[in-house]
């Protein structure tokens, strides 16, 4: 029997904190969160614990990691409480798409998501539904309009902000931020009942004329430009992994859906992606047994 490599001796500080995250906040309450929810208290745990900030640039607050750190540290975070990393592993898309904008809203937001003051969830993945367009993205009043349903939003009570995207009348997407909180134009359904992670408070979003200034625009490009750069995300899913054979955990963000959905991956683990039936992890979090991970040595493409 071959025995496995000791760990480094001298892990990157992120990695050293996400073991301490882990070991003292979110193992100790996964089963607890599994039944009942990601609390506020672990979110607050996960903001001062610096990564929220892994891949944003330095200067703006960030620690700009090398990827395997980043891949490491959301394995750490994963193999403890999966929806704990879930509701935060969000977070990371607004904070790559404001370094990547040149437009004022990155240097109003970008420093605090970069810090860990503000955590940020997405609703974008209706755009993938294009040529169905579920939100539309209208000019008005010197902003734009939003209006439609966002199938699922995920960390709903416990972000701060949200990236929101729809599709404009000339065929582009639009990315622009706003408060996560219900106001009049934005309602939220009641939590969701999913396959797997409820505790990661999972709901859709109603939109229904909410106005947003040209000032929290983040991104706006044709949509072609932009699902050209997305379609690889989307069919080969990444996994939190350090690369080590004898450590992989896996949460996965297309196994969440209501239950009975007939799109996307079922509760045993398999979808069709790009023409290929795809094989996900199905076996329980090693630690608890609990619905909210699943932790699998190997991830199957067939």
């Amino acid at each position: 029997m071959t025995t496995p490599p000791h760990p480094h001796p001298h892990p990157h500080p992120l990695v050293a904190g996400a073991r301490r995250l882990a070991a003292e906040v979110l193992a100790p309450r996964a089963e607890q969160v599994d039944q009942e929810g990601v609390p506020a208290s672990s979110i607050e745990a996960v903001k001062r614990s610096g990564l929220l900030g892994l891949s944003a640039p330095v200067e703006y607050g960030g620690s700009a990691v090398p990827a395997a750190v980043a891949r490491e540290t959301a394995e750490i975070l994963a193999g403890a409480c999966c929806s704990t990393w879930f509701v935060q592993t969000q977070h990371h898309t607004p904070v790559m798409t404001l370094a990547k904008s040149e437009l004022p809203v990155r240097e109003r937001l970008l420093g605090p998501l970069a810090r860990g003051e503000l955590l940020s969830g997405v609703a974008y993945a209706q755009l993938r539904a294009y040529p169905r367009v579920p939100v539309r993205v209208t000019r008005e009043r010197g902003g734009w309009r939003f209006d439609g349903t966002v199938p699922w939003y995920t960390g709903w009570g416990l972000n701060d902000v949200m990236l929101l995207a729809g599709v404009t009348d000339a065929d582009e997407a639009l990315f622009a931020f706003t408060e996560a909180r219900a106001r009049p134009g934005l309602r939220p359904s009641p939590p969701m009942r999913l396959a797997a992670l409820t505790a990661a408070r999972t709901v859709s979003l109603e939109l229904d004329g909410l106005w947003l200034p040209e000032e929290a625009v983040a991104l706006r490009t044709p949509y072609e430009t932009w699902a050209a750069a997305d379609r690889p995300k989307n069919t080969n899913a990444s996994r939190p992994s350090s690369g080590s054979p004898r450590r992989r955990s896996a949460c996965w963000r297309t196994a969440i859906r209501p239950r009975g959905s007939p799109r996307g991956p079922c509760a045993t683990g398999s979808t069709r992606s790009g023409g290929r039936r795809t094989r996900w992890p199905t076996t329980r979090c090693r630690r608890s047994g609990s619905r909210n991970g699943w932790r699998s040595r190997h991830a199957r493409t067939t």
